[in-house]
C-alpha cells in the first residue's frame, strides 16, 4: 500500500489516503452540474482507506436532490477536498487535485457522464 496525504488550501483540512501500491492511477472527470463548477477530479476508495486528520470541526456539508451524497467542504477557505459520493455511500470520493505533490501526468483521467448519471452510474460502481 501507498498512503497519499492530502488536504484544502488553507490547510486545516488534511487526511490522508491508502493506494494499492504499482495499481492504475485513474481518476473520473465527471460532467455533472456540481463537479463541473468544482473542477473535481474523483478518486474513489473505501471509507476504510480514508482517514481525515484534522479539520473536522472546520467541515461544512452540503446537499441536494437525493441528499445521499455528502459534499464536505472547508469552512475556512471552501476546498473540496472529499465527499461521500451517492454511487458509493459507503466510501469516499477524494479530490486529486487535493492530493500533495501529486502531477495529473502521472494519472489516466477519464470522462464520466454524470449529466446523465442513471445512465452511466453503473459503470463505476
Amino acid at each position: 500500500m501507498e498512503t497519499l496525504r492530502g488536504g484544502c488550501h488553507c490547510g486545516a483540512v488534511r487526511f490522508e489516503v491508502d493506494l494499492e501500491l504499482g495499481g492504475a492511477r485513474e481518476a473520473l472527470d465527471c460532467n455533472c452540474s456540481i463537479c463541473t463548477k468544482k473542477g473535481f477530479l474523483h478518486l474513489i476508495v473505501d471509507q476504510a482507506a480514508f482517514r481525515l486528520l484534522t479539520g473536522h470541526e472546520v467541515l461544512t456539508t452540503y446537499t441536494f436532490q437525493t441528499h445521499v451524497a455528502q459534499h464536505h467542504f472547508c469552512g475556512t477557505c471552501g476546498m473540496h477536498a472529499f465527499y461521500v459520493p451517492r454511487s458509493h455511500p459507503d466510501g469516499v470520493d477524494v479530490n486529486v487535485r487535493c492530493l500533495d505533490g501529486v502531477e495529473l501526468s502521472g494519472w489516466e483521467v477519464r470522462p464520466f457522464d454524470g449529466r446523465n448519471w442513471e445512465d452511466n452510474v453503473a459503470g463505476i460502481r
